[in-house]
């Protein structure tokens, strides 16, 4: 099934897709052994940096044979690709789905530069998100003058034809300072107003309750990725004091475990059966 019928799908029924962002094979197969243990379907992201990283036949080969190693229902994504060139690439890759991320943009340059990619995207029948508004990056503040309109929200869908929208209603990429509070009825507002399957960027460290909310009202794909490095990091960091082992491949598992972990819990609050 293609990437924009499951979220179309999905939110006909107020669910939604996990779309995790992974980082190398350990990452990866804790992503893809969680995804199995609790029989869910899958988004795997790569940003343009694990792209860059990995190389990118390698990235799409590792994602393609394990979703088929692990019997995983899943699709590839590019995460915040910031041009229609990477977006191309990608496509080429075999990716199913596209992230076109022009939100810095002035409006009409936003349209335009996304109305190129869902026009590529076309012939290879894969689903494209673009960003509407700004979702802070880490470090940033979120202003209420950056959050999305359910007006703009629907003219940009109009005049792009794209399939997914990324929107800024109080999320933010990395951890946060303080809790958040997601702007639910603007979100109510934003979905009424746009048939487009709506996206939750920044989603690690928002309260569980936040997250079951804002599906029920509207969001089909919820990302998250710090929360997926940050532990695995930290787990390894923890292992390694006072340890002489040399042999990557006895603790990188460990590792891998609080990924699955993880990955398990946000699996059950995105899309609890």
């Amino acid at each position: 099934m293609r990437l924009q019928d499951k979220l179309k799908t999905l939110g006909q029924n107020g669910k939604a897709l996990l779309a995790t962002n992974f980082y190398n094979f350990e990452t990866l197969s804790g992503v893809l052994q969680a995804a199995k243990a609790t029989n869910k379907s899958i988004i795997l992201q790569l940003s343009e940096s694990s792209i860059q990283y990995l190389g990118l036949r390698v990235a799409a080969g590792l994602a393609r044979t394990g979703l088929e190693e692990y019997g995983v229902e899943g699709w590839l994504h590019l995460d915040h690709g910031s041009s229609p060139e990477m977006a191309h690439r990608c496509l080429d890759a075999g990716f199913d789905s596209v992230m076109i991320d022009a939100s810095e943009k002035p409006f009409e340059e936003n349209v335009k530069i996304t109305s190129s990619v869902v026009k590529l995207a076309e012939k290879y029948n894969a689903n494209v998100e673009a960003e509407l508004g700004y979702v802070a990056k880490l470090g940033q503040v979120q202003k209420v003058s950056q959050y999305t309109q359910p007006e703009e929200a629907k003219r940009f869908i109009d005049e792009t034809g794209a399939h997914a929208l990324a929107i800024a209603i109080g999320s933010a990429h990395g951890f946060y300072k303080e809790t958040p509070q997601l702007q639910l009825e603007l979100l109510s507002a934003i979905h009424a107003a746009t048939p487009a399957a709506l996206v939750l960027h920044g989603s690690s460290g928002i309260p569980e309750g936040q997250i079951r909310d804002a599906v029920k009202r509207g969001i089909t794909k919820v990302n998250l990725a710090t929360e997926t490095k940050n532990i695995f990091m930290k787990t390894l960091q923890q292992v390694l004091q006072d340890n002489d082992e040399i042999d990557l491949r006895k603790i990188f598992p460990l590792a891998t475990q609080s990924v699955v972990k993880l990955i398990g819990e946000k699996l059950e609050v995105v899309s609890p059966n």
